[in-house]
């Protein structure tokens, strides 16, 4: 009896028909995301809104809009971090190829094709298509508007703390160094004589004196684990009704909270009024009225400018400052004592509660599974286009929640497999109960107990979803 041949030794066909190739039966839940995006017409607008970078019948083949936007939203549900394994993880599944539209005779785009593409359609574009898909999610009555959450997390920067050079003079660390001890008498200075000078000197790591040259947008921080990286800033508004993401800016990593609140804020006005445009929208939704923020937030100037300029209630945390003096300042004691009246009142200790929760999962989704915590690109635009379209899928998972009850293939998964396993579980439980003789009535009522879960475990058809690389 034959072996037969090893993998990659055998005659490959040199035609093959396209009936006789594979075929998936496609991916539940991107079965239903499609349903969604074709019942609002995802791809006609977007078609729409690029119509002026695309031409007609010159250059090469391009990557529809459609596609090119779904290939981010296929980064955030499978929490891939470069465009170029995204690009791989569709060449590669074919149920990801059936929610593009390919089949198997087909190449989908590529990673370069995904960069040019983005390169092309500029970031307003983008911003539109994050609109669209909040203005969906208000059709849905799943966006009220009233009360915005706002919070920020940092980025790490694709760029080195290494390679950081002088605004001034051009100088690398190392040069900066040299020129310090050369100043000090030390005429060939070495590893030991730049760490000794450099150990104890303050101002050092100062975004003034210093900046990337691969990434001028990013700048020095301190991260939440302690280690100082080149970093961007990030800060979410969300909905603390419903947890949807209004909007998310991105920002100087040195910048403080009270700063960078203000175009935050803005942002959620203008997104809110977009979304607001079409009456079956604007019937679900409510005036903004409120923020709610940790004591980041909390400054007088930041306060009155919420409140008076803005026209918002303030829920802001207030940290321990002592006993402040408020001689010639009436405006900011105003501010500062109606804000206090507000986070103390029952109302406001609930939406402080709710607002750690929210925010946070939209971090937790975003950055961490979504893999968007170190950046694979550079600029703030750049940045903010692939942000914008995570944002958006981070919102269509919410309608995924609320129909199929799970907003990512693999939850999805994780859920059908935990209901099946609890009910077989139970059904071994029982049937090992019904092996005790108890008293004959009560065997008869375990005995028909039992059958009945049996019958409903085989008897429940519960659609099973995978994950796209299982």
């Amino acid at each position: 009896m034959s072996m037969g041949n090893r993998p990659g030794e055998h005659q490959e066909s040199l035609w093959i028909e396209t009936a006789s190739l594979a075929r998936s039966a496609g991916h539940p839940f991107y079965e239903k995301l499609n349903a969604i995006l074709k019942k609002h017409g995802f791809d006609e607008m977007a078609e729409a809104v690029c119509k002026d970078f695309y031409a007609q019948g010159v250059g090469r083949p391009s990557t529809p809009p459609g596609v090119y936007f779904r290939m981010l939203f296929v980064g955030f549900f499978e929490g891939i971090d470069s465009e170029r394994g995204i690009a791989w993880r569709t060449a590669d599944s074919m149920a990801l190829r059936a929610f593009l539209g390919y089949g198997l005779d087909e190449t989908t785009p590529d990673h370069s094709n995904l960069s040019r593409t983005r390169n092309r359609i500029d970031l307003a574009t983008h911003q539109k298509i994050f609109d669209w898909v909040l203005a969906t999610l208000a059709k849905e009555g799943l966006l009220k508007g009233k009360s915005l959450g706002i919070d920020a997390t940092t980025l790490e920067a694709n760029a080195a703390l290494r390679s950081i050079v002088r605004r001034d003079t051009g100088e690398n660390y190392d040069e900066f160094l040299d020129g310090l001890a050369k100043a000090s008498g030390v005429e060939t200075p070495t590893r030991e004589d730049r760490s000794k000078i450099d150990k104890n000197r303050k101002g050092k790591g100062s975004n003034k004196d210093w900046k990337s040259p691969s990434d001028p947008d990013a700048r020095i921080t301190k991260m939440k684990d302690g280690r100082t990286h080149l970093a961007h800033k990030a800060e979410h508004a969300i909905d603390m009704d419903t947890g949807a993401l209004v909007a998310v800016t991105l920002q100087g990593a040195n910048l403080g909270d009270t700063t960078t609140v203000h175009e935050t804020v803005a942002s959620s006005k203008q997104n809110l009024s977009q979304a607001a445009r079409e009456p079956e929208a604007r019937k679900n939704m409510q005036p903004l009225r409120e923020t709610i923020c940790d004591k980041g937030y909390h400054g007088s100037e930041c306060l009155i400018e919420l409140q008076r300029e803005h026209n918002l209630s303030t829920y802001i945390a207030e940290p321990k400052r002592g006993r402040r003096k408020w001689k010639h300042k009436q405006d900011q004691r105003e501010a500062t004592y109606t804000n206090r009246r507000h986070i103390k009142s029952e109302r406001g200790k609930a939406l402080m509660r709710k607002r750690g929760e929210l925010v946070e999962r939209s971090f937790a989704h975003i950055y961490d599974t979504g893999a968007m915590r170190r950046t694979h690109l550079r600029g703030h635009q750049n940045i903010l286009k692939r942000l914008l379209i995570h944002a958006a899928g981070f919102n269509l998972s919410l309608i995924l929640r609320n129909t199929i009850g799970k907003g990512t293939p693999r939850g999805a998964g994780l859920q059908t497999n935990l209901i099946k396993s609890t009910l077989l579980t139970l059904q071994r439980t029982l049937i090992s109960l019904k092996k005790i003789k108890p008293k004959s009535q009560g065997r008869y009522k375990l005995a028909h107990f039992t059958k009945n879960i049996t019958i409903l475990i085989f008897r429940t058809r519960v659609k099973q979803v995978f994950a796209t690389d299982c």
